[in-house]
């Protein structure tokens, strides 16, 4: 007994064929930082992956490469994700933002500069991820509430326990913005 295509058109014949990328590695061309990167990638190699070991912007850093504690957050078109979690070869001609692209040429973002400021950070493992939420948070936010900020990093795990400092930071960076 023949089993039916799934994609089969109304006289048994294929609807349409797919591309398929992999298990072989593929050119693709992402949009880092404003820049464009093509590379040959494995189509199981993530955005964490592709950025620090591939193009070495190792601010983005890998603590549960499981999308738990939100070290590797990035920026994608704009809005903050983790980076572990998402296959490079899926955001092909979306915008990436990573930690190294945020700041304006020799001029920290102000959410950095906050951050440096009021001392927001001790190991700083957690501190780029957490800069790159608070940031999205400013550029989005004019007026974030501690409620605003506490919500935007609430998936960040800071062992040394800088999250007051952080909303503290963040809140001087969105006064910044309006003045």
């Amino acid at each position: 007994m023949d089993r039916p295509s799934i994609a089969a058109g109304s006289a048994g014949t294929p609807a349409a064929i797919l591309p398929v990328v992999g298990p072989e590695p593929a050119p693709i061309s992402l949009h880092i930082n404003g820049s464009i990167e093509t590379l040959v990638l494995a189509p199981h190699i993530t955005l964490a992956q592709v950025l620090r070991d591939l193009l070495g912007l190792t601010g983005t850093k890998i603590g549960c490469d499981r999308g738990t504690c939100s070290a590797c957050t990035v920026w994608l078109d704009g809005n903050p994700v983790a980076s572990c979690m998402i296959l490079a070869v899926d955001i092909a001609g979306r915008s990436i933002t990573t930690i190294e692209g945020l700041a304006d040429g020799g001029t920290l973002h102000r959410v950095q500069a906050a951050f440096i400021e009021h001392d927001a950070m001790q190991c700083g493992f957690c501190t780029p991820g957490m800069a790159m939420s608070c940031a999205a948070l400013v550029e989005h936010n004019s007026h974030p509430s501690p409620d605003d900020v506490r919500a935007a990093i609430s998936g960040h795990l800071c062992r040394c326990g800088t999250y007051q400092k952080v909303i503290e930071a963040t809140l001087a960076a969105a006064e910044e913005r309006k003045v």
